[in-house]
Parts: structure tokens; C-alpha cells; sequence
């Protein structure tokens, strides 16, 4: 089958108008058996466009969505694009102070708002958005006197269109402004070279695993709508129901992290079967242990590519290649190559390159990078320096070009595909009367890659539970920020001039590993 390619298109407000002109009936979106055309796509997204507009926000204004994915939510995403405004995507399982900060530090003047995480606005301490929408027939109703004649904004590759938050190192999540180019520049890096790395044919039927408030899910999703090929949206990912959509569907490519491939694998009565479909599976987040790859491939029998990147990177940025993904290869402990037209680096602690071998930090000069941190002029410049995005990842690069990730710099913890800062966690712990001080590190973990474990000094005269910690955490942070293990210590190993060494900490959990991230 043919490879798609549209190189014409550099816009999300091209994507819609260009396939609602070429192949009008094609799906676009299939969900819970509800389909959209690409007309339909096309003419609900400029309905929204037009919607927004008289709502009185102009371009540049910021729009958020709280809510599981639908048909609905991909509409607004060409919807603000052709209102010139800009989409953040809200993590629904963050809790309403998680919230408050996301609506409150963007600037966010208007909310679309599932009915299920109302409590979480309720709860916010900060006012909610001017404008609040309801999804389902509010919106419906909200966009349904509008006309569905193009918008015409003043739109380029440069213009803002996303704003995604990724929690951070001091406890609060930053948000990384993405332009449009940020969805085609890798795309066009593939089709420069001809490669197949990850590819989009005629006719594919793409499951997005991965949740549209991610990086990974956004970018996968405007892939397959920039290629006109068809999405299948799932509310939230569910193994079971994922591979009932991939057999049901006749699904042919998939985007998932490696515990959701690990979760549809140990689903009841799951057989090659449910897979005779897939032709290829794009995978990130963490990397795959030679155990699951050696099951994916017996049981899912397809090409498999794994990508590396950040929300920064514009997602992904460099990519092990199908060839690559042999049991027991040398190159299964690679992150990959970088993509055509994509710089990689290693520097020093001074900045300085490191030769092919030497662990360094891992620097990326993608055009698909940020544009910013939204408000944060200062952690912009630590982190895009002169086009390269300083990762926070120590690794090298061999004589090959491959870059291979040793350890974290920043001190994220990846659990399940989602990254998780220690300092967010800590900050909120040490409120508990009961901890004098915390220290977060992740530790290895077979199901889910990582997993959070608190150190916890106690107060003076005090010793609280496990429990009485889970319970004050609850309310204030994600379920996937929450330590699965708490260890009581009674001082914070530190330096002679104070830092907390919290390698120390975490290496003895990693003492066995060549490589101190799963």
C-alpha cells in the first residue's frame, strides 16, 4: 500500500479542509460506533471555530478541556486551531488543586467540561473560567447555531496551538507551548529520507492508547488526521476493550506505553488471533523489556518502533526502528537514532560535547521543539539553548549515531509511561504534621516500569501510618503520583553543604542495573 504524505498541509486548519475536500466520506473518528467523516470533522471543528469566537476570544487566547477522550474532543482541537486560540488538554486524573494551577497559571478563559469531573471545578480554590461548556448536549446545543463555513485565521507553522503540562522539578507542572509545526516536522523528516520507520498508508485504522492530554496521544492522533487515514478513540484505555477494538475493528496500527501492551497480553483468552490485523505498534514512554518484546512479537506478530522524546521535543525525536527490535540485539538497550534533520548531542556538567561513548546530559535540535514555557522566560532559556532542548537525561551516543539513556538527571520518575517529579510530591507530603521531611525516588517496577517510593523523616513525637499518609495524599495529588511504598528513616542522607543525595537513595534499588531507568 501506497505511503501517505501530504506535504502541502504545515497546519492543523489545513489538516480538515483538505481531506473534507479529497475524500469527504472517509472516517475520520470512530468511537464507542459512532463514526465522523471528514466533512463532518471539517464542519463541526468550524462551527467550533466560529463558536469560540463569539464567545469574544481572540487568537492566542487559551481554551482547556477536562474530559476523557471522544469525537468531541479532536473537534475542539481543529476547532481552536481555526480560531487561532490555543488548546490545553487537562490531565483528568489530577485533582481540583492540580487543576486550579493548570486553569489559573494558562490564563484559561474558556472550559470544556465533562460532567463527571464537575466536582473537581467545584472543589478548585480559584474561580473557574469565564466560560464554562458542558460536553454532550451542551455542546452540541453550544456550537449548533454557528455557521460551518471556513474561519479564516491568520495561522503558520509558528502560531501556538497547544498547551500541554508536565509536572516540575519544583513542584509546579510548567506548561510547554507547542506550534503547529511541532505536528508535522517529524513527518516530513521521515518522507525526506523515504523511511518506514513509522509510516501511514492508505487505509489504516490507527487506536490511539495513549490519552489526548499526553504528547504521545495528541501527536499520534494529528499524524493519522494529517495522513487521512481513520482514528479509533477510546474514553480511557482499557485492555480488554482495546483488543476487542483491534479485532473488531480491523485496527492497524497502535500507540501505546509498554504496560499497556504488558495489560492486553495478560487478558484472558487473549490469542494471536485478536491481532492478525496489526501491522505495526509504536510504542513510548519507557523502554520494553526483552521479555515482553519476545511476547508482543510471538502473540502480536508486527513491526514495532519505539520513540523517545519530550512534551519539549514536540513528542518524539529520535526512534529505534522496526530492524532493530531483535531479542537479545545489542540495540534493544537503545532509545534509537535521531530523525533526519534532527541534532543529538552530550554534554558535560560545563557544556562542553563529550565524544561517541562518554555519558553526558542528552541535548535534541528538533524543529518540532517548544516554543516556551509558558510564562517562564527564565526555565525557556535552561531549557532551549540556542534550538537545543536540553533533555535531563544522561546517556551517549555510540559510533553509530544511537543514543542510549543511562539515567535521569532530573529525577523523574516515569510510572507507566507518565513522568512524575519528586519535588511535587515531597512539597505536599512535608504539609503532613507528621513528616519532618520527604525524599521521592522511583524505583523499579515490573507492571508499570517505575514506581513511587517515599523516604519519610517523621516529626518530633510523631509517627504516622502508611495509611494516614495515603489518606492526606489523596485529595491533593494524582493516583499515579501516589507512593506505592513508604520507608520511615530517621535522617535525609546529605553533602557537606546540604543537597540531598538522593542517588544514594535511590541506587539501591538500581545496584543490579546497568541502566538506572525501566
Amino acid at each position: 500500500m501506497d505511503r501517505l504524505h501530504h506535504p502541502e498541509l504545515q497546519t492543523l486548519v489545513q489538516t480538515t479542509s483538505f481531506h473534507a475536500r479529497n475524500q469527504p466520506t472517509t472516517p475520520a473518528v470512530l468511537f464507542e460506533g459512532r463514526t465522523v467523516t471528514y466533512e463532518q470533522l471539517h464542519r463541526e471543528s468550524n462551527r467550533i471555530a466560529h463558536a469560540v469566537q463569539a464567545a469574544g476570544l481572540t487568537p492566542g487566547d487559551r481554551v482547556a478541556y477536562l474530559g476523557k477522550e471522544s469525537e468531541h474532543y479532536y473537534e475542539i482541537l481543529f476547532g481552536c486551531a481555526k480560531s487561532g486560540t490555543v488548546l490545553v488538554p487537562v490531565n483528568w486524573r489530577l485533582t481540583a488543586p492540580e487543576v486550579s494551577h493548570i486553569l489559573r497559571d494558562s490564563g484559561t478563559r474558556l472550559l470544556f467540561l465533562e460532567e463527571e469531573f464537575g466536582p473537581i471545578v467545584e472543589k478548585m480554590p480559584t474561580a473557574p473560567p469565564e466560560t464554562v461548556v458542558g460536553l454532550g448536549e451542551p455542546f452540541v446545543a453550544w456550537k449548533a447555531s454557528h455557521p460551518d463555513t471556513d474561519p479564516t485565521p491568520h495561522v503558520t507553522p509558528d502560531t501556538p496551538v497547544a498547551q500541554l503540562y508536565t509536572s516540575g522539578t519544583t513542584g509546579l507542572p510548567k506548561g510547554v507551548v507547542l506550534a503547529h509545526r511541532s505536528f508535522f516536522a517529524i513527518r516530513d523528516a521521515l518522507a525526506s529520507e523515504g523511511l518506514d520507520w513509522i509510516d501511514w498508508r492508505a487505509g489504516d485504522i490507527a487506536l490511539i492508547g495513549i490519552p489526548g492530554f499526553h504528547i504521545g496521544g495528541l501527536w499520534w492522533a494529528t499524524q493519522n488526521f494529517n495522513a487521512g487515514t481513520t482514528i479509533v478513540a477510546m474514553r480511557a484505555f482499557a485492555a480488554r476493550q482495546a483488543v476487542d477494538l483491534i479485532r473488531d475493528l480491523g485496527i492497524t496500527t497502535a500507540c501505546v506505553v509498554p504496560a499497556m501492551l504488558r495489560m492486553m497480553l495478560t487478558e484472558p483468552r487473549v490469542s494471536a488471533k485478536d491481532f492478525t490485523t496489526l501491522r505495526k505498534t509504536v510504542y513510548g514512554g519507557s523502554p520494553i523489556s526483552e521479555a515482553l518484546l519476545e511476547e508482543s512479537l510471538a502473540v502480536l506478530d508486527c513491526e514495532f518502533a519505539q520513540i523517545y522524546g519530550l512534551t519539549e521535543t514536540g513528542n518524539t525525536a529520535v526512534c529505534l526502528p522496526p530492524a532493530a527490535h531483535v531479542p537479545g540485539g545489542s540495540l534493544m538497550q537503545a532509545a534509537g537514532r535521531p530523525y533526519p534533520g534532527v541534532g543529538s548531542k552530550v554534554i558535560d556538567g560545563e557544556g562542553r560535547e563529550l565524544p561517541p561513548g562518554a555519558v553526558g546530559e542528552v541535548c535534541l535540535a528538533t524543529p518540532a521543539h517548544m516554543v516556551e514555557y509558558w510564562g517562564l522566560p527564565g526555565k525557556t532559556a535552561e531549557t532551549l539553548v540556542d534550538g537545543w532542548i536540553h533533555t535531563g537525561d544522561a546517556g551517549y551516543i555510540d559510533e553509530d549515531g544511537y543514543i542510549f539513556i543511562r539515567d535521569r538527571i532530573k529525577d523523574a520518575i516515569l510510572v507507566a509511561g507518565e513522568n512524575v517529579y519528586p519535588a511535587e510530591i515531597e512539597n505536599v507530603l512535608e504539609h503532613h504534621p507528621g513528616v519532618a521531611e520527604a525524599v521521592v525516588v522511583g524505583a523499579p517496577d515490573e507492571r508499570w516500569g517505575e514506581y513511587v517510593h517515599a523516604f519519610v523523616v517523621p516529626a518530633p513525637g510523631q509517627r504516622p501510618s502508611p495509611r494516614d499518609l495515603h489518606t492526606f495524599l489523596v485529595p491533593r495529588l494524582a493516583s499515579f503520583k501516589l507512593p506505592a511504598r513508604y520507608e520511615f528513616i530517621e535522617s535525609v542522607p546529605r553533602n557537606p553543604s546540604g543537597k540531598i543525595l538522593r542517588r544514594e537513595l535511590r541506587d539501591r534499588f538500581w545496584d543490579d542495573s546497568a541502566r538506572k531507568v525501566n
